[in-house]
């Protein structure tokens, strides 16, 4: 298959998968953002606090590596667009939120954990800002849930898949879906804390708002994994230089590490 007919099927597929993502899952779903005013105060307050100190070492990371490397920054404008798009394709629900992709695993891959965690995290104010989808004072809680568990899971499953010797597009799909599935059993264990069942407490308010995520964030997590491996094709296909100064990047990173 030549170079045109190769661009032509990416093309056709990352279409099919958007457009399933959009219309082909209409059933709707608890939280994936946390609407505003949902949690208790209390717990708006400790998601805040847990988040701010990664976005602090994530704005650190980012400023270095755009210092050291500027040709990085439309890649990382990129990253932070298809996380703007995929999580901004909510389905709506009658809790007030709703259930959607994240699309922070492909970020995560390229920049690290670290930076994603602010990417994803400006995606959520934007967001909450502009579509009214989550919210200011639960912003801590999403951004836990989606630019910091999700990001930190994909990073270690793509390392950790491509030394077991897997080809990258593998370890692409199952960083990008696995950080989806994450994102909403993160979410559910916010929930749970927050509005524990009055019989069987956290684990058995758990169980109800996972169960009915599972419902339609499994086929989402799997279309995001499919779609994140058509990114990445293209990626490699029109973006070399940039991919091979990030693996560079990663590598001195690593070396500095073990000393």
């Amino acid at each position: 298959m030549n170079r045109k007919k190769q661009v032509l099927v990416s093309l056709t597929l990352m279409a099919v998968i958007s457009f399933y993502l959009v219309v082909g899952l209409p059933k709707p779903a608890y939280a994936m953002h946390i609407m505003e005013g949902f949690l208790p105060v209390q717990w708006a307050v400790f998601w805040w606090i847990v988040a701010l100190p990664f976005f602090i070492l994530g704005l650190r990371n980012l400023t270095r590596v755009t210092q050291a490397n500027p040709e990085l920054k439309l890649l990382l404008g990129l990253a932070g667009a298809f996380t703007f798009v995929l999580s901004a394709l909510k389905i709506p629900s009658v809790t007030g939120s709703c259930s959607h992709p994240t699309g922070t695993g492909l970020g995560a891959v390229l920049f690290g954990p670290l930076t994603m965690t602010v990417l994803g995290s400006l995606v959520l104010l934007f967001q909450a800002l502009l579509l009214a989808h989550g919210g200011l004072t639960t912003l801590g809680a999403n951004a836990f849930s989606m630019a910091i568990a999700g990001p930190f899971v994909a990073y270690w499953i793509y390392n950790f898949t491509i030394k077991l010797g897997s080809k990258p597009q593998i370890a692409i799909f199952l960083a990008a879906a696995i950080a989806d599935l994450l994102t909403y059993i993160i979410t559910s264990i916010q929930l749970a804390l927050a509005f524990p069942a009055p019989v069987g407490g956290f684990l058995a308010s758990f169980a109800k708002f996972a169960g009915i995520f599972a419902i339609t964030q499994v086929p989402l997590a799997i279309s995001e994994g499919l779609l994140t491996v058509l990114v990445w094709n293209w990626l490699q296909s029109y973006n070399p230089q940039e991919l091979e100064l990030l693996k560079l990047i990663k590598q001195e990173r690593q070396s500095n590490e073990s000393i």
